[in-house]
């Protein structure tokens, strides 16, 4: 298995070549590519479809699994991004109020999408029945939690290098994981907090999705426990802790 500095650096590099594809294409149009950030800046999203669709083409090469989880994870959110783009509602509570009525948002579409992707991953990469589900819910939580820090230029692709980066210390599938991650984080990071380019939905929960395979990869049962009750309770404090955020 290749070092994770090579690791790392493939991403990386990856991550930076398939955002200068797209910046050159744009497909659809380049408004199609653009958002106001939090300062009504114009910012560009392709650093975020660049890092969801490099990572997941590492995180494959390591374990199929990954790259499984993280290509739906971004798939789902560059859905949301499009078509959920002028929708107001925000939150889970929001979208799944919105499914009771019949009506299905690109949010509820993105959050039972990734669900399913995230223990479908888990059943791939753990045995044991409990330890499949706990999986599954750690690497959705870390897929949802990422993207509930992308509202400030480098948030989320900081905190998610943050959390890499100890796992490159770590042998085997879950410190390959770490690298790839780490790269995909480390590529976009400096357009981000510039305020040139950012994450989306399509990037931060990519990227969010890796860092959730590399952890389960390198977890066992309590390991797995342990960081499913974390995420969980991101995830039903989301709506505060977004609001939270947006208000520094």
């Amino acid at each position: 298995m290749r070092s994770r500095p090579a690791g790392l650096l493939a991403s990386a590099l990856l991550t930076r070549g398939l955002t200068a594809v797209l910046r050159h294409r744009a497909p659809g149009g380049r408004d199609r590519w653009e958002r106001k950030n939090h300062a009504g800046r114009t910012v560009e999203l392709y650093a975020g479809a660049g890092s969801a669709a490099a990572t997941a083409l590492a995180a494959a090469r390591v374990h199929p699994a990954a790259g499984l989880a993280v290509l739906a994870a971004g798939a789902c959110g560059a859905y949301d991004d499009i078509a959920g783009a002028d929708d107001p509602r925000r939150g889970f509570g929001a979208h799944l109020g919105a499914l009771r009525t019949g009506e299905v948002t690109p949010g509820a579409v993105k959050l039972f999408g990734i669900s399913a992707a995230a223990l479908a991953a888990g059943t791939l990469l753990k045995e044991r029945p409990l330890d499949r589900l706990l999986a599954g819910v750690v690497i959705a939580g870390a897929a949802h939690t990422a993207n509930l820090l992308d509202v400030r230029p480098g948030r989320a692709a900081g905190a998610v290098l943050a959390l890499a980066a100890p796992g490159l210390a770590r042998s085997g599938t879950g410190g390959a994981l770490a690298a790839v991650t780490a790269g995909g984080a480390v590529a976009v990071l400096p357009e981000d907090l510039g305020e040139r380019a950012m994450l989306g939905d399509t990037g931060a929960h990519a990227l969010g999705a890796a860092l959730g395979t590399a952890v389960v990869s390198a977890s066992g049962r309590a390991g797995l426990l342990v960081h499913a009750v974390a995420v969980v309770a991101a995830t039903v404090r989301g709506d505060r802790v977004s609001a939270w955020a947006r208000a520094l």
